[in-house]
């Protein structure tokens, strides 16, 4: 048999498997289906609960080699077709009939933008690209006891008890220059057209009036409102739109803004109050503003030039 055959464990059952392979296909095809399929109350099957089901079914499906199916055997039967029905693995669904068009035009203008840069000086500039966007229910939640420091000898971590207080929810509005790396930040109790209307007045007003700003945004209905669209008609040619597709928001790179945020001053954040929550956000966002970084698409490989 040779010399790696001879590594292996041989089976040490005396006669052959019973199972056949029309119940291992039915075994299989079980578990492409919902419990709910069937008239469970589970949303997913467990190895568990798909032996006791495959047990109390197999004699009338036509396949009493399974009578007696435990929990391992099913999972073997699973493992053969490589399935894990108890786990979801999430996927996003392409629902706007112009996804690629909207995605190369983002990727175009993250282009331009890196070229512009690398060529051209920021007084002969006449566009200025802003990435804006929000991100939302941030809270403001605050301790019930004092934090413990750290201790040399005895704790090396940070000891906080476990009750939390909540003082509501904030939405952070954020817009990112691609250029130069400035951050515009606003933070409000709710998102609506006049608090993002708020934000363009800051974005506004940082920018001299002969410039154009170009702005990268999703389809929120804030952005495109009315009473966005009366501001925007006081501002003739100040502000282009360039709408990134629907359920494609990974494309704004103010994505990255705000998971930079996530990772430092709102990092296990603990306020007294949601004024103390507006506070320090804008003191981290002033922080960045201090030693700008601007942020880039590096990726391209998406970008298809016609």
């Amino acid at each position: 048999m040779g010399v790696e055959q001879g590594l292996k464990d041989l089976p040490h059952s005396p006669k052959q498997s019973e199972i056949t392979l029309e119940a291992k296909a039915w075994v299989t095809n079980l578990a492409c289906t919902k419990p709910t399929d069937h008239g469970l109350a589970a949303e997913l099957w467990s190895r568990q609960s798909l032996a006791n089901y495959i047990r109390s079914n197999a004699e009338k499906s036509g396949h009493p080699c399974l009578n007696l199916a435990a929990k391992a055997t099913v999972h073997r039967i699973l493992a053969e077709n490589k399935l894990q029905p108890h786990k979801i693995k999430y996927y996003l669904e392409k629902r706007d009939p112009d996804f690629d068009n909207k995605m190369q035009e983002v990727l175009m203008v993250y282009k331009e933008v890196e070229l512009w840069n690398q060529t051209s000086n920021d007084s002969d500039r006449k566009i200025i690209t802003v990435c804006v966007d929000e991100k939302p229910g941030v809270q403001a939640i605050a301790n019930t006891a004092p934090d413990l420091a750290p201790v040399p000898g005895k704790h090396s971590q940070i000891g906080r008890d476990h009750e939390y207080v909540r003082h509501g929810t904030a939405s952070i509005l954020a817009g990112m220059d691609l250029h130069d790396g400035h951050v515009f930040a606003q933070v409000h109790e709710r998102h609506r057209s006049i608090e993002f209307i708020a934000l363009l007045k800051e974005i506004d007003a940082y920018y001299p009036a002969d410039k154009q700003i170009r702005v990268i945004l999703d389809n929120h209905s804030a952005h495109i409102s009315k009473e966005t669209m009366a501001y925007l008609a006081t501002r003739p040619n100040r502000f282009v739109y360039c709408h990134t597709p629907k359920h494609g928001s990974w494309l704004n790179l103010a994505e990255t803004l705000f998971s930079k945020m996530a990772k430092t001053f709102l990092k296990s954040i603990r306020v007294t109050s949601w004024e103390e929550l507006k506070t320090r956000i804008l003191k981290g966002v002033a922080e960045f503003n201090e030693t700008p970084i601007p942020h880039r698409w590096t990726k391209f490989s998406l970008l298809k030039v016609k």
